[in-house]
């Protein structure tokens, strides 16, 4: 199944960035709604394969940490609509900083994942203090009063990024780098652009929301297999995702209660590990129960979500 699962995704990224995105052009709502259908039936195909090889019990786990993985990017989406506005990254670049952006979150999401595990296995008493996160991150985001605000002048890592490269003002169409030369053809040196400052600004988004996303998943399952292959499958359809609700997002006004609740459930149920065993499929009706009831409320009470923001107090950091 692990050759299975990296045959999969590499077959599927290729054919990604080298046949249908070859060339940068503006994704359509149609045509992300076609990939995000793709990527959910190759997802529930390879759950499938998972409960073949497996049985029941992991498919379940699988679907669970997938749909917990997914309703958490739903939220990150949101953030980086916002990076894109602040850099004003154009609609024909978007998905070449969405594609290197989930590749680099892969990268990110192993690492998480495979050090969360070992933790847990020689220092067991480290699901309690994950369950006791979630429970604050939890309860944190159901008192908050919105998103924070997204202000990537105060990024520390572009901060850092600014002080090593200057950063063109103009984009270079999809190029992340430019080499120029100085006064009078000498000193050629390789330039970044804003495209890459807003790719830099994804990945330490990303790294951020995987720090609450890693423990939930790991409140599901143990099992390396299923935690990664979940994961990894619910973040490589989030480019067609943010295609497909860039234009609704804020209108998922409950959307953030949703996730509130549903780490809080993931952390008591870490926290109650060896004393309350809460059934795998418990976990996935009420992980669905509760994103099913938000999208119930937020079409019967349409709204915007409040909080969140771009601080537009300063241009994008060009030098």
């Amino acid at each position: 199944m692990w050759t299975v699962f990296a045959v999969t995704v590499a077959a599927m990224l290729a054919a990604d960035l080298l046949v249908f995105h070859k060339e940068a052009h503006e994704v359509t709502r149609r045509e992300a709604l076609a990939w995000s259908v793709v990527w959910v039936a190759v997802s529930l195909l390879f759950c499938g394969g998972v409960y073949v090889a497996a049985g029941g019990g992991k498919a379940v786990a699988f679907l669970t940490g997938y749909l917990i993985e997914k309703s958490l990017s739903v939220d990150n989406l949101f953030v980086i609509l916002l990076i894109f506005g602040y850099f004003g990254v154009p609609a024909r670049q978007q998905h070449r900083v969405l594609f290197w952006g989930i590749l680099g979150a892969v990268v990110m999401r192993a690492l998480f994942i495979f050090a969360g595990l070992a933790l847990i296995r020689s220092l067991h008493w480290v699901i309690y203090l994950f369950g006791a996160f979630l429970i604050f991150t939890g309860v944190k985001m159901f008192f908050a009063p919105g998103e924070a605000r997204v202000d990537p002048r105060r990024n520390p890592v572009l901060r850092l990024m600014r002080r090593v490269l200057p950063v063109t003002r103009e984009f270079q169409g999809q190029r992340f780098f430019v080499r120029r030369r100085g006064v009078g053809g000498k000193g050629a040196r390789w330039i970044a652009t804003p495209l890459f400052a807003a790719l830099v600004a994804v990945e330490t988004t990303d790294l951020i929301f995987a720090v609450d996303s890693i423990p939930a998943v790991l409140a599901v399952s143990t099992d390396p297999f299923v935690v990664f292959t979940s994961n990894i499958f619910a973040i490589l359809g989030l480019r067609a995702l943010y295609f497909l609700l860039a234009g609704v997002m804020t209108s998922i006004r409950f959307l953030r209660p949703a996730l509130a609740a549903i780490l809080t459930f993931l952390g008591f149920k870490m926290a109650l590990e060896g004393h309350f065993e809460i059934p795998v499929g418990l976990s996935l009706a009420a992980v669905f129960g509760v994103l099913a009831l938000a999208g119930l409320l937020s079409w019967v009470f349409p709204g915007t979500r409040t909080g969140g923001g771009l601080d537009k107090g300063g241009e994008p950091p060009h030098n």
